[in-house]
């Protein structure tokens, strides 16, 4: 894409956007995996969204230029692309194959919030950890990282001795191996059986739009 491209290291807890920030840049994750998190009043946030290599950040700036209302970060460190926001418009202006894409990838997006809706309403913190770490794993392409019981409670919106409990019988169970603060995924089959449902609708909603889920 004539040099528009920049190839670059995202660090553990990097931010991209806070609320407020106009979009500038959009970001392409290689294995890095970045959260888009809504914070509270008193400080208690939630993640709305988990993307990876399947995704983009930024994109829907594309559609409404209002300042961001949500806080970006990397929650997984690896690897990503950024573009400038303006090159990104021109060459979806030319390319119809790549707004078409956006589009679809927009569009998937929507249906992935409101199943993270109601997911954390519905399914209890030991079905929703399995699927936090399923949707990682197949977003960094690798079976170690780093995850701590802190980050994913707070990712969660529950507390840290839910987390810990469910981390420990994943770990029983053979599913993972969990050691200061690095996550390795042991058995993925038995990951899946104790995910709750949300983890294939997810990934179903990629797949009827002909995009990779992770």
């Amino acid at each position: 894409m004539d040099g528009a491209l920049e190839r670059f290291r995202l660090p553990l807890r990097a931010s991209l956007y806070e609320p407020g920030d106009e979009v500038g840049h959009v970001y392409f994750p290689v294995d890095a995996v970045i959260s888009v998190v809504t914070v509270m009043r008193d400080g208690e946030h939630i993640e709305a969204l988990t993307i990876g290599r399947e995704g983009v950040i930024g994109a829907g700036a594309l559609l409404d230029t209002t300042p961001v209302s949500q806080f970006t970060f990397c929650q997984v460190g690896g690897d990503a692309y950024r573009m400038g926001l303006q090159r990104f418009g021109e060459l979806c202006g030319t390319s119809h194959a790549l707004r078409a894409l956006i589009q679809r990838y927009l569009g998937a997006q929507i249906d992935v919030m409101a199943q993270s809706i109601a997911c954390n309403r519905l399914h209890h913190v030991g079905e929703r950890c399995a699927r936090w770490i399923l949707m990682t794993h197949d977003r960094v392409g690798r079976d170690d990282f780093t995850l701590t019981h802190e980050s994913l409670a707070a990712m969660l919106g529950v507390r840290r001795a839910g987390v810990s409990v469910a981390a420990e019988r994943l770990q029983r169970l053979g599913a993972i191996r969990y050691r200061r603060g690095r996550v390795s995924v042991a058995d993925r089959a038995v990951l899946e059986r104790e995910a709750c449902e949300c983890y294939g609708a997810i990934s179903d909603s990629y797949t009827r739009r002909r995009l990779p889920a992770g």
